[in-house]
């Protein structure tokens, strides 16, 4: 084989490929332009659960904005996000918001037909007196009976969060303790989220996009890799890994 030909080769073997795929994308839906209100109830999210805003990609709607907005405000919202550990890849909204979304180096995400509800994060638990050692199973918790879809939060604060139905991809379930899936997982699990390394994650099909314990997580990539995938498994914090046994 020649030089030459051997140049050909290597100019016609393809140094990319291009793959179809789903990500899921966290949406923060603005319903009215307010920068010191934003911010501070962005950092009062970001409390309750800091692991989980870390390096986060977000679409910013704008649908939905029953105010106007410009390149300016535009630009301070996008750097209290970042701020935050938020970062964000594309505004949502109509055809009109293209100029604005090229201003900032931004993609237009069209309107799309999807249903989206919001979970209300529940109100503060009443912290509890302090004990000698800290306790592995906190007091207090959720109980979710109805599926999670796409698109939705549920946060147990100070407590297990319970989950009898399906939880779809692009949900997010938050706890300060345990994680319990009476379905199959296939959005996000975040357990221990205030640092709780004793929290544990059960599901009866593991085939989450991610799973998370006290900040230590794994992704869809390599939970796919797990002999475990699509079973019914117990997740546990051991050292600075996750270890995923069956159930």
């Amino acid at each position: 084989m020649t030089a030459d030909t051997t140049l050909d080769l290597l100019d016609n073997d393809p140094v990319f490929h291009l793959k179809g795929g789903m990500l899921t994308m966290t949406v923060v839906e603005l319903a009215r332009l307010s920068h010191d209100h934003f911010a501070r109830q962005l950092a009062e999210k970001v409390e309750q659960a800091p692991n989980f805003f870390v390096d986060t990609p977000v679409v910013i709607a704008l649908d939905k904005l029953a105010d106007k907005i410009d390149g300016a405000a535009l630009k301070a919202l996008l750097a209290t996000c970042r701020q935050h550990g938020l970062q964000p890849v594309a505004l949502r909204g109509g055809e009109d918001f293209r100029p604005l979304a090229q201003s900032a180096g931004m993609v237009l995400i069209p309107v799309g037909r999807q249903r989206e509800k919001v979970i209300e994060t529940p109100a503060p638990a009443p912290k509890p007196a302090p004990t000698e050692a800290p306790q592995p199973v906190l007091s207090g918790g959720k109980l979710i009976t109805e599926p999670v879809r796409s698109g939705q939060q549920v946060y147990a604060r100070g407590g297990d969060l319970v989950v009898m139905a399906p939880v779809s991809a692009g949900a997010e379930l938050l706890a300060d303790g345990h994680i319990h899936v009476y379905g199959p997982l296939r959005g996000r699990a975040l357990a221990g989220v205030q640092g709780n390394t004793e929290a544990r994650i059960f599901c009866q099909n593991l085939e989450a996009e991610l799973v998370s314990i006290a900040g230590q997580y794994k992704v869809a990539e390599d939970l796919r890799k797990e002999q475990h995938w699509k079973q019914a498994v117990h997740i546990t914090l051991a050292g600075d890994s996750l270890k995923i046994t069956s159930l």
